[in-house]
């Protein structure tokens, strides 16, 4: 009786153990979105590109507002659909918020010209004065995500830019200043929920 007494409070003691074990993993590796101070990742460089209106569009239109920035294509059948239903969220959540853009490059110039952007922005039912889609030279956009906004490996930059592609579904979160705060996966529902907690206190800094 006495053994069985004594393994269960090692049972009980292990476990709790683990329990706290994992808690302590979980405070240390899971970003806390509330009380975390962001500090700046990279600078966005100067830009022009093209909008879905075939207007210009430049980082003048975003100055002294937050904004999220996302790569993406349209003929894209794997993440991009997904990660763009997931932006949505984003986009209705400060859809009425004047200083506050989404801007959508894409990865494919070739094949996404302003007006198949316009018809892409169509199906998505969105305010292109808020979500703005964004077509232009293949090195100029290719240069934004790896250096501006740091959602793609600069060592990944190839020779010959005709073979080069970026696929990925980071974003990147840019104060006022024009710099960029953090990144986010746009297929994890915590890095989605813990961008709009970001965005709201980027919004509260003049």
């Amino acid at each position: 009786m006495i053994n069985v007494r004594k393994k269960t409070i090692y049972y009980l003691i292990f476990f709790v153990a683990l329990s706290l074990l994992f808690y302590g993993i979980a405070v240390w590796f899971i970003p806390d979105y509330n009380n975390r101070k962001l500090e700046p990742i990279s600078k966005v460089a100067k830009f022009r590109f093209t909008n879905q209106d075939g207007q210009a569009f430049t980082n003048k239109d975003v100055e002294g507002k937050v904004y999220v920035a996302e790569f993406f294509f349209t003929t894209c059948p794997g993440i991009c659909p997904m990660m763009n239903d997931n932006m949505k969220q984003v986009y209705e959540k400060y859809k009425d918020e004047p200083d506050f853009r989404i801007l959508s490059y894409t990865c494919d110039p070739k094949t996404d010209s302003a007006t198949r952007l316009k018809v892409y922005a169509d199906s998505m039912k969105v305010n292109t004065d808020k979500w703005v889609f964004l077509t232009g030279r293949k090195d100029s956009l290719y240069n934004m995500a790896r250096f501006s906004y740091s959602i793609d490996d600069a060592n990944n930059n190839l020779t010959h830019i005709e073979d080069d592609f970026i696929h990925s579904q980071l974003w990147a979160l840019v104060n006022r200043k024009g710099e960029v705060m953090a990144i986010y996966d746009g297929l994890k529902q915590k890095e989605i929920n813990g961008l709009i907690k970001d965005i709201k206190k980027e919004l509260k800094t003049l």
